[in-house]
């Protein structure tokens, strides 16, 4: 999706592009499954700073809502936890904050500071962090209109630090400490700085494409076709053939050679610097940012409908830190895993049969790590069936998705999902830098500034356009 979003703004810049796709689709982890009348969007499930991609779609003269047809959901997410207890994120933030006093006693007020300390970071990062390489420190403090800008975006708190001081209740630091996740992070090291998602969420909205996520895919590569980019799939790019000092062409494995004064590279940069253009230095300095997390995914189809289910639901553990020991520190799968679920036919009766359902159920899992498929499955649903949502007598089918999986589909080293993690106070600055060690070679998309998810991989498409237009290459 970072590589689409850069070509789109290339192509509308002026510039001859052609897109190279090993795999028969487009759009990378943004993918889908169907089976037996069963959808289920497998990569990204919901969409967030929509304005983000409308920017994109103006550049090729059309509009996000004239491609797509978007929900705003409300409840945006449900979240519950083993003693029953829990709440919904609602469209209207203040509705959340009433539904969170109600989950307990004081905490109301404190999520509403815990909101607005995530719009002050939201605001100072726009203009700082997200506009523009990230190469170092100096290119942050250089955006920074005063020293208050630094300490706004909370850089050098976890996330769990400040969760732990907004929040008495600790249900609550772990609902914080769940936005670590979307950059496949720990809430224990991640910095604060990513307690803007909560804020951006409630602010824009959470939206779903009817047709699922594919719709948004499949908006993008219909509308780069229609601006002239030249999109090919099937062709498995075997190296980037480079002189000492500039790229010259790709070369795909065919033996096929496109010569090209730029490339862009969507890939991970582990696979870039180890296998497509070989470089030693700069994949050692790669390796230091460390991958994200990966994940175990059970796709389900399911009889009969589920009362009262949403759209997406988060069931926590008790224990979230034992959870996040295991996986991050151990390297093992967490006994009692954080479980999410989209559940899309909820809003989109289309995504399954008529009185059927279609569950996608995501759990963290450490990259690399072997899974034993059938087990793990069966150990999900029964903490499922123990949080009162027994899918177990009425499955049609199951399919998993492990880190294998992921490592092997999409080219991702450990199957992470997003890349570079975003662990560490340093982890911004860790990251592969969207110029590449030769003239005319850019990087775009999750395992580059500004990271992954899908806003900021169309941030990093944006980013890389910008570099193109201004080096002389």
């Amino acid at each position: 999706m970072g590589g689409l979003a850069a070509a789109l703004r290339l192509r509308a810049a002026g510039h001859a592009v052609r897109v190279l796709e090993r795999r028969l689709a487009l759009g990378g982890k943004l993918d889908a499954r169907v089976r037996d009348g069963f959808s289920f969007d497998t990569g990204p499930s919901l969409l967030t700073l929509p304005d983000v991609l409308d920017e994109l779609f103006r550049l090729a003269g059309t509009r996000l809502a004239a491609e797509v047809d978007l929900t705003r959901l409300d409840p945006q997410i449900r979240y519950r936890w083993p003693d029953g207890t829990g709440f919904d994120a609602c469209d209207d933030p203040e509705a959340t904050s009433r539904a969170v006093e109600a989950f307990s006693p004081g905490g109301g007020a404190a999520h509403r500071r815990f909101m607005a300390h995530g719009e002050r970071i939201w605001t100072v990062s726009q203009r700082t962090f997200l506009a523009g390489p990230m190469s170092g420190p100096l290119d942050l403090l250089r955006r920074m209109r005063s020293p208050r800008d630094l300490t706004a975006i909370d850089p050098v708190r976890t996330l769990d630090a400040v969760a732990r001081r907004t929040f008495s209740d600790p249900r609550l630091v772990q609902w914080a400490g769940r936005y670590a996740t979307y950059s496949g992070s720990s809430p224990y090291r991640v910095p604060a700085t990513l307690a803007c998602i909560p804020a951006v969420e409630a602010r824009d909205g959470v939206w779903y494409p009817a047709g699922g996520m594919g719709a948004l895919r499949d908006a993008l590569v219909r509308v780069a076709e229609r601006t002239g980019v030249q999109l090919a799939t099937g062709c498995d790019v075997a190296r980037i053939e480079a002189s000492s000092d500039r790229v010259r062409a790709v070369v795909t494995a065919d033996g096929t050679r496109h010569r090209a004064d730029v490339v862009v590279a969507n890939v991970d940069a582990e696979h870039l610097y180890r296998d497509l253009l070989p470089d030693r230095r700069t994949l050692t300095r790669t390796r230091r940012a460390g991958r994200s997390l990966s994940g175990f995914v059970v796709l389900a189809g399911v009889r009969g409908t589920t009362p009262g289910q949403a759209h997406h639901t988060v069931w926590f553990p008790d224990d979230q830190a034992h959870e996040f020991r295991q996986l991050v520190e151990e390297g093992v799968l967490a006994d009692h895993p954080t479980i999410y679920a989209d559940v899309s036919s909820v809003s989109d009766p289309a995504q399954a049969p008529p009185g059927h359902e279609s569950w996608f159920l995501l759990v963290n899992a450490p990259a690399g790590t072997a899974i034993d498929r059938a087990a793990y499955q069966a150990r999900l649903l029964e903490l499922l069936a123990g949080y009162g949502t027994d899918l177990r007598d009425r499955l049609c089918f199951t399919e998993t998705i492990t880190p294998a999986d992921l490592a092997d589909r999409y080219r991702a080293p450990g199957g992470a999902i997003y890349g570079t993690s975003s662990n560490g106070r340093r982890a911004a600055f860790l990251r592969p830098a969207n110029r590449g060690p030769r003239r005319g070679l850019y990087l775009v998309g999750g395992s580059s500034h500004p990271g992954g998810g899908l806003p900021l991989v169309a941030i990093s498409g944006r980013i890389v356009a910008d570099l193109v237009s201004q080096d002389r290459w």
